[in-house]
Parts: C-alpha cells; sequence; structure tokens
C-alpha cells in the first residue's frame, strides 16, 4: 500500500504504552475528519500537532485506522490547540482552571512565556512566584524529554530511559549521547548493551573504537554481578568481552589495561587468579577483610559472673537454654562480632531475645536492623523491639546532583549505639556490608543472624558463607530442634529436605499438605481455587495472607501468569474501579503488587504524620486508589503511604504469586508453593528450602511429587567469583 501524508491535532489519547511508546490516538485532521492513528508515538498529549506518514489498514475490530510510521511533531500554535494542550496536565501544576486563565491572560503567547519567562505567570491571580517557576521548568523538562524519548525510540531504546537520562543531564542528554551512547549503560540509566551498542553503530562509531571495547568489558562486569560474582578472572572477561564484540582478544585486554590505568577497574590475584572487579567491590571487600578481621582479633570481654547473669536472663525470659544457645549469648557479650545460625525451630528467635536480655542489662544501646521491610518488621514482631531496614538505619538519601544514592551515615558519622544485630544476613550484599561496617562505630558490636542453607543474596558476593567458611569469625550454629517444633511438618520436613531427604508428602492433618496435579491448567485452578475460597472459607486464613510462590517467573506456572490468573479471580474488574496500563501490565485498585528495585527518592507518609523517602526491592503494598486526572496511583505499604507516577510503574509488579528469591526474608501465614516445572538451575534444594520456610502456619504444595524429588535432590549452588573468604584466610595466615 502508498504510504500517505496526513496532519492535524490530538483530540485524545485512547491508550498509550509507557514503555514502547505504542498509542491509539484520535487526531482531528485538517480536512475536519477525526481519525484514529496508532503507532509509536511516545508520550502523546492532546492538543499537540502531528504530520504523520503511513498507511491505512482495517482492523477486525476497531475498522479502519491510519498506521503511523514516521511523525512530525510541532507545538500547538493556535489559542484552542494551546488551551487543549494545558488543559490536559500535561504540564505538572497546570490544570483546567489554570488553563484557562494562562490562555485568557497570554493567549498564542502562552507557551513561549512557560519557556523563557515563566516568572509573568506570577501576574495571573493564584499562581504565586514558586509555582510558576516550577510549573515553566515542568513545561521545559516536558518537551526536552519528549524529544529524547523521540531520539532513543528511533533506537529501540524504552521511554523510561530517556526518563531517567533527562533528569540527571536535562538539556545537555542528547548532546552527551552523541558523543558517547554508551552512557546509557550506566546503572542509574539501565539501556541494555545490545540496544545501546546498535545505536552507536548506527551513529557511525566503528567497531574497535576504544569508547566500544571499554563499554563492553565493563558491561560484562556488570552483567556477572547479576549472578554473584564480585569480580571475574581476567581471561574469562577478555574472552567474552571479545566474543560478545567479535574482537580480537587483544583489543579487549587493551581496553582492560587501559581501564586499570583510568581507575575504572581493579585487577587482584585471588587463589591463584588475575581477578578484575568494579572499583566498587574491590574495595568493598578489602575494607570488609580488613575490619572483620580487626573487630575478630579485638582481645575478648570476658562476660563477669556468667552463669549468674545467664540465669538471670532465664528466669526474665522464662524458659531455659541450651548449652548452644547460652554459648551464642556469651560469644555476644565477648566479642565485637559474631555469628548466629541455625535452621527452622532450633531457638534463633529466643536466644536472639536472651542477646538483647543481655545487652539491656549492661546497658548497651542496640539497634535492630535487616536487610528488607518484611524482614524489619517480622524482627520486630519476634523480639519486641523496633527494627528497622539497613537502608534506613543507614539513612539512604538521593543527591539532588547526580540522582544516585548514599548513606548519610558512615565514617564521618557513625551509628549511635553500643551493639547492632542484622537478621536474615544471607541477604546481605558486599556493598551493603561495607557500609553498614562503614558505619558501625569503633568499639560496637556486631551480631550477625541468618541460616546460610537458604539461598544466598540477589546482589553480589557471598557474604554471610564466606565470613563463616572462612573460620575467622566466631560462629555459634544451632542444631537442636526443640520439642515443640518438632510437631510442626513445616520445620521437620524444611530440615529433611536441607540434609537431602525427601519431605513427607502423604501426612493430611497437619501444617504441610501436597495435592498431585498432573496439568499445568490443574495446578493453576487448583492455585485460585485455594486462595479464593478453600483457604479463606475451610481454614479461616485470610486471602491477603496467603502468599503464592513459585520457582519460576516463566510459563504457565510461573509468578508471571499465575499473576494474572489470581488477579481475575482475587480483584476482578468491577464499575468504578479504576485501572491503569502499564506495558502488558495492568494494575487495578485493590491488588497487591511489590517494588522490584530500590528507589531511595520515593516520597512516603504515615497515617500518624511520621515520613520519609525510600521504597525498597521486594516490598510488597496495596494499590488504595488511582488518580487518571493527576496521572498518580497511591499504594500502602504496610504503615507507609506512596503516590507514583505513571513513570515509575515499570517499578512494580503484581504480587499475588511472588519467587522464592523475591520471598526470602519474609514469613507469610500460608504459603502456597509451585514444584511443577521450571529451568533445572530454579529447581533446586535451596529454592525448595527458601519457600518451606517462609510458611509460619500452612504450606501446600500443588504440584508433581517428581519435582519435589528433583529438587530435594539437586543442591547444585552456582559457583560465585568471590574474594572476601580468600583475603580473611589470608589474612590468617599473615
Amino acid at each position: 500500500m502508498e504510504q500517505e501524508l496526513i496532519s492535524g491535532t490530538i483530540a485524545a489519547v485512547v491508550y498509550q504504552n509507557q514503555e514502547n511508546g505504542y498509542a491509539v490516538i484520535k487526531l482531528d485532521s485538517e480536512d475536519g475528519a477525526v481519525i484514529t492513528v496508532v503507532g509509536t508515538i511516545p508520550a502523546p498529549v492532546a492538543g499537540e500537532r502531528l504530520i504523520v506518514t503511513g498507511k491505512w489498514t482495517t482492523h477486525s475490530t476497531y475498522g479502519k485506522q491510519f498506521e503511523a510510521e514516521f511523525l512530525e511533531r510541532l507545538l500547538p500554535d493556535t489559542v484552542s490547540e494551546i488551551l487543549a494542550y494545558l488543559s490536559s496536565r500535561a504540564v505538572r501544576g497546570i490544570g483546567p482552571k489554570t488553563a484557562e486563565k494562562i490562555v485568557e491572560r497570554f493567549g498564542e503567547n502562552s507557551l513561549k512565556i512557560l519557556d523563557s519567562a515563566p516568572e509573568r505567570l506570577a501576574e495571573i491571580s493564584g499562581i504565586s512566584r514558586k509555582a510558576a517557576l516550577e510549573m515553566g521548568a515542568s513545561f521545559r523538562r516536558q518537551v526536552g524529554v519528549r524529544r529524547l524519548i523521540e531520539f532513543l525510540m528511533g533506537y529501540r531504546i524504552p521511554a523510561e530511559i530517556a526518563v531517567r537520562l533527562y533528569r540527571v543531564y536535562g538539556e545537555q542528554s542528547l548532546e552527551l549521547l552523541h558523543g558517547n551512547p554508551y552512557l546509557l549503560t550506566q546503572p542509574q540509566f539501565g539501556a541494555s548493551f545490545a540496544a545501546t551498542d546498535a545505536m552507536a553503530l548506527e551513529l557511525g562509531f566503528d567497531g574497535d573504537d576504544d569508547r566500544r571495547i571499554e563499554a563492553g568489558v565493563i558491561f560484562e562486569l556488570r552483567y556477572n554481578l547479576n549472578n554473584g560474582h564480585t569480580f571475574l578472572p581476567m581471561d574469562k572477561l577478555a574472552a567474552a568481552t571479545a566474543a560478545m564484540l567479535e574482537l580480537e582478544l587483544s583489543a579487549v585486554k587493551d581496553a582492560i589495561d587501559r581501564l586499570c590505568e583510568t581507575g575504572s577497574v581493579e585487577t587482584d590475584e585471588i587463589a591463584g587468579l588475575c581477578a578484575v572487579y568494579l572499583p566498587e567491590y574491590h574495595e568493598a571487600e578489602t575494607y570488609i577483610t580488613e575490619r572483620v578481621w580487626q573487630m575478630a582479633c579485638a582481645p575478648a570481654d570476658e562476660l563477669p559472673d556468667a552463669e549468674r547473669v545467664l540465669s538471670t536472663i532465664e528466669h526474665k525470659c522464662g524458659l531455659s537454654y541450651a548449652d548452644r544457645q547460652r554459648e551464642a549469648i556469651r560469644a555476644a557479650a565477648e566479642r565485637r562480632i559474631m555469628i548466629l545460625t541455625g535452621g527452622p525451630g532450633t531457638g534463633k528467635t529466643t536466644t536472639l531475645a536472651g542477646i538483647l536480655e543481655l545487652f539491656g542489662l549492661f546497658k548497651r544501646k542496640t539497634l535492630l536492623a535487616a536487610p528488607t521491610g518484611r524482614a524489619a518488621k517480622r524482627l520486630s514482631e519476634l523480639t519486641g523491639s523496633e527494627a528497622t531496614t539497613i537502608h534506613r538505619l543507614l539513612e539512604a538519601q538521593i543527591s539532588p546532583e547526580t540522582g544516585e544514592m548514599f548513606f548519610r551515615r558512615g565514617e564521618h558519622e557513625p551509628l549511635e549505639c553500643d551493639a547492632v544485630i542484622v537478621d536474615e544476613m544471607s541477604m546481605v550484599d558486599v556493598l551493603l556490608m561495607h557500609s553498614l561496617l562503614q558505619a558501625l562505630p569503633e568499639d560496637a558490636t556486631l551480631v550477625m543472624v541468618g541460616d546460610p542453607d537458604q539461598l544466598p543474596s540477589v546482589g553480589a558476593g557471598n557474604l554471610f558463607a564466606d565470613l563463616i567458611r572462612s573460620g575467622v569469625v566466631r560462629t555459634v550454629c544451632l542444631t537442636e530442634i526443640f520439642r515443640q517444633a518438632r510437631e510442626s511438618l513445616i520445620v521437620m520436613n524444611a530440615h529433611a529436605v536441607n540434609h537431602g531427604e525427601l519431605p513427607v508428602l502423604t501426612a493430611k492433618d497437619r501444617d504441610f499438605f501436597f495435592m498431585k496435579r498432573r496439568t499445568a491448567e490443574a495446578v493453576v485452578q487448583t492455585i485460585a481455587e485455594l486462595c479464593s475460597t478453600r483457604l479463606p472459607k475451610n481454614m479461616g486464613i485470610p486471602v491477603d495472607e496467603i502468599q503464592v510462590i513459585s520457582p519460576t517467573r516463566k510459563g504457565t506456572t510461573g509468578t508471571f501468569y499465575l499473576n494474572q490468573v489470581l488477579q481475575a479471580a482475587l480483584n476482578p474488574p468491577l464499575q468504578g474501579k479504576k485501572e491503569k496500563y502499564c506495558g502488558n501490565q495492568c494494575f487495578r485498585e485493590g491488588d497487591r503488587v511489590m517494588q522490584i528495585r530500590n528507589n531511595y527518592d520515593i516520597l512516603w507518609k504515615k497515617p500518624n504524620g511520621g515520613a520519609g523517602t525510600g521504597i525498597f526491592n521486594g516490598d510488597i503494598g496495596v494499590i488504595e486508589r488511582i488518580d487518571p486526572q493527576e496521572d498518580a496511583v497511591t499504594i500502602r505499604f504496610d504503615d507507609r503511604i506512596a503516590v507514583y507516577d505513571s513513570d515509575m510503574l515499570p517499578e512494580l509488579e503484581l504480587a499475588y504469586a511472588i519467587t522464592a528469591h523475591k520471598s526470602q526474608g519474609s514469613e507469610y501465614r500460608a504459603v502456597i508453593f509451585v514444584p511443577f516445572a521450571g529451568a533445572p538451575m530454579l529447581l533446586t534444594r535451596g529454592v525448595l528450602y527458601t519457600a518451606i520456610t517462609r510458611a509460619r502456619e500452612l504450606l501446600v504444595l500443588v504440584g508433581n511429587e517428581e519435582v519435589v524429588a528433583q529438587m530435594t535432590a539437586n543442591n547444585r549452588r552456582n559457583k560465585r567469583y568471590s574474594g572476601l573468604r580468600h583475603r580473611l584466610t589470608d589474612r590468617m595466615k599473615q
């Protein structure tokens, strides 16, 4: 079909996809017809003028429409178009009433005033000078971001990356991109290397350009952080980068040498390997090694009259400690750094309570922390003492200049305490540990609590296991399963799985049930029934206290599809219940959602008047309100309420079903686990063990017993390149 050219003004935006820029709009064409236009039209706004090149097509449901292939965008220039544009809330702070006042006062010059002299808006009654300047900044940002979006989407790079880039570099963004497009692969922007590389080559960069090769090396190091590696051996790094870029090995090794000279990477010898690090990970490992060594070597403070003190604590807590528990309490009193480990039912919580009592007895100011909000809340409930996330403990903040996160607490402003107790240590990575140790006062005690048999941290490193296996840190491992815990099949099956033994799947009257299902469809149907009717009605467990956990995100029994099914079953569309789309994901008022990356600058408030910033990876909340006019989504995370703009929605996922990795640090009244399908690297003993130990009262396995057996037998743990254990053991030999 021949291409045609049409022009007109956007009358309405019917649909837009924030991620890929696809939109459906109604266009008032210059010949008076109203045309449906579809295609890649990033961030369309009513009142904009478009010149569109494309072709006519006929949709089976929606009929005749114009499919855009190329378009030119022009800001509105007539009074009516400007009024429509400003009334659409494209500019923050300007709604229909304010738009009328602005257009009435400035007419066809309204947008020029917004761009170059926004302070003049204060001439209008009801608009302060501060508000006027903010409106001008919002307009310039909207225009600049739109240009950047159009440029990047021409190279298949998502719109949200343009927004992140503009936040940091503003109007310089396009110029900087032409100079070095590879800056898009920096962590704060998050563009894929493949898309960025394709853009750079299209812009005329040579395949052997130094900037390309150096960016490829950095990409390989950053990409492998996701696999848990704090470093890569030089040979593996060079070979992987050369293969990716289709270049000679020598060119890549030359690039690594240049990066070493500029301090962009660091090299070190680890167990006979030439290890290549990103600088922040090299610094983290070396700092942790020295600080932990100093704390471990500090002279022990003998606990005076230890037996009497321990008896006093036992009397106060109303129990009698086992030998290992008493040993752990004494170690916490006598050592500057110690580790308490053990599986479910072995008394870690009661031991931790004893340590808190001991510190209280000696007037030690103690801070409690955990890696996630849910883990911190659980720690508070178990101990009766206030606990917080490590990020909040360290007072995470965002730099207004760079947009990057930093911690206010550190070596120059340490925490005000005598001791810090951190739970769920298996989730802590090396960067977070580095920051925590920097903020720990010189003479303070650090007690680390966790289960090393759970999945390792999502972030790079093998911190908790490395600390234990190094032998440097005093470690007490609780192994005795107490009588009350032995009555729980959840506890006993968790220990069985951890020892490579099949869990008991035949019990019918306790807290652990297996429901055999042979097809994916039957698995999904059973899970939907359990969540919507059977557990709430038959066992009195509310829907919001049931968590579905799957080993995988993909497939019919993966979390993505399960979330669609459970959303339809538990929170179906209703008249008056508002919805908001983000890509192919529909968010609905009442949905359970999870934050999937750390965002340190999200503002939140508490109903009692408290306020703060930061919503973190793994935080789960409920959508309370969707406001189409303000383009805002209000979410309640336990006792915190946060408001999300549209460009923040890609940071959310539905959370009726989550992966075992995402469930770490949390505990739920009832867990439904799905041992049915997944990649071999996900069907492991560690995944099954972690899922089982998330359940407090009830665990239901829905799936295939053969997969349960496969997971129990598969003790595969992906090797992580980490230098911490070697550094600590080398330190012992010196």
